[in-house]
């Protein structure tokens, strides 16, 4: 069974996907919204990576949000945001990615991985990473 950081990381990889792809829905300036489709795609494939793992140590794989916490109010409301204007919606996919982000950051430094799960996590980092300084740069762009 996988470590409950390691499921929660999971869980809030897969609403980072759900906001994304909701947010590439809603976006009006096509540069945005090829933007954030290309971001999309690689989260896809950090959660394929997470997913991977959990299917490892036989356990269920993330496939739905967890429509509860912080993480899956807060990358659902992106879309909404996307009512407002690219600038609110880019506004709130920096503050998305913030907030992964750290997640990500604390569970490496934290002691409740196991070795294959911070492997995993570690290499997902990168992709996290990027989209961290995606958010700040999208921000800047429709400030």
């Amino acid at each position: 069974m996988s470590s409950t950081t390691f499921k929660s990381l999971a869980d809030t990889t897969f609403d980072s996907v759900e906001g994304y792809r909701k947010a590439a829905e809603k976006a009006d300036s096509p540069q945005l919204k090829q933007a954030l489709n290309q971001r999309l795609q690689q989260r896809e494939q950090t959660l394929r990576q997470m997913n991977a793992e959990l299917e490892r140590q036989g356990d269920e794989l993330v496939t739905k949000g967890t429509m509860t916490g912080e993480a899956h109010q807060m990358f659902a409301s992106i879309s909404d945001m996307f009512e407002s204007g690219d600038e609110a919606a880019a506004e709130r996919v920096e503050e998305g990615e913030d907030y992964i982000k750290n997640k990500f950051q604390e569970a490496i430094e934290s002691d409740q991985l196991e070795a294959q799960e911070r492997a995993v996590v570690e290499q997902c980092y990168n992709e996290i990473c990027e989209g961290e300084q995606f958010g700040d740069m999208i921000e800047k762009q429709y400030d």
